[in-house]
């Protein structure tokens, strides 16, 4: 049984929405932080120009550069990118969230803050009629076990409970020098390593037509076949250039630039 079997089908359309042509918005990888205004502005002015005309946004992880912990929203910096989101929520646009491996510890009190409901990594939805799968991504990069083993130790609950009772500083201070040691890492893994592995997607595309997901950084659209059935992945644009956003209504989904 694929991962994502029990996972309740949802809707990308509001309730009682009507227009068939009202998109569903889908972004990830905007590593937002102080130190790089460029995609913060970016951030807003889709929020304000594209975010407000859509049936419901999807974020699909890494939203943060890093989230230690709930508490990071007493930083004026989180607390006002957060209540932007809450006021696109408050317009009646639903706003969704899975969490990436730099948010992965993103909680109730974020969730709030910013009116997003969290979702399961995978979530299979019904997408204008199409069965979708959403997810991070990062665990089909089933190639770079390094990584694999990584991401097990810190979804652990009793490692998550240790780690959430340092002051956030310490936090901080473990997620930079993670950060730091992944960069070098990085440059000695080869390419393909980082990337999906393509039996990993066959498997979990067991119940869905298309999937989207973000982590690589490696936008594009992949036509492949599953079972038989043609079916197509989509993955999405980080935001450290320009940002993107793949738009999806019932005639199918196009990737946009948004600069």
């Amino acid at each position: 049984m694929p991962p994502h079997a029990s996972a309740p089908a949802r809707t990308g359309m509001p309730e009682g929405a009507s227009g068939d042509d009202l998109p569903t918005l889908f972004i990830s990888d905007l590593h937002l932080t102080p130190e790089r205004p460029g995609p913060i502005s970016l951030f807003k002015r889709f929020l304000d120009e594209v975010a407000t005309h859509a049936a419901a946004l999807y974020i699909l992880g890494d939203f943060f550069e890093a989230w230690v912990g709930d508490d990071e929203l007493s930083l004026p910096f989180h607390a006002e990118i957060a209540e932007c989101l809450r006021k696109l929520a408050g317009t009646g646009v639903p706003v969704y969230f899975i969490a990436g491996n730099r948010d992965f510890l993103a909680g109730e009190a974020l969730a709030k803050a910013t009116g997003w409901q969290p979702l399961t990594d995978p979530c299979l939805i019904d997408l204008h009629g199409v069965p979708t799968l959403l997810s991070h991504g990062d665990a089909y990069c089933t190639d770079d076990g390094a990584y694999q083993a990584f991401r097990r130790q810190v979804r652990d609950p009793q490692w998550q409970r240790e780690f959430m009772s340092q002051p956030i500083d310490t936090r901080r201070g473990v997620a930079r020098a993670i950060r730091e040691k992944s960069e070098q890492a990085k440059a000695d893994k080869k390419p393909d390593i980082m990337d999906v592995n393509p039996q990993a997607i066959q498997d979990a595309m067991a119940q869905a037509q298309r999937m989207i997901h973000g982590h690589t950084h490696r936008p594009a659209r992949h036509g492949l076949r599953v079972d038989g059935r043609d079916c197509e992945r989509w993955v999405l644009p980080d935001w450290y250039e320009t940002g993107g956003y793949l738009a999806c209504n019932v005639q199918g989904c196009r990737a946009v630039t948004f600069s």
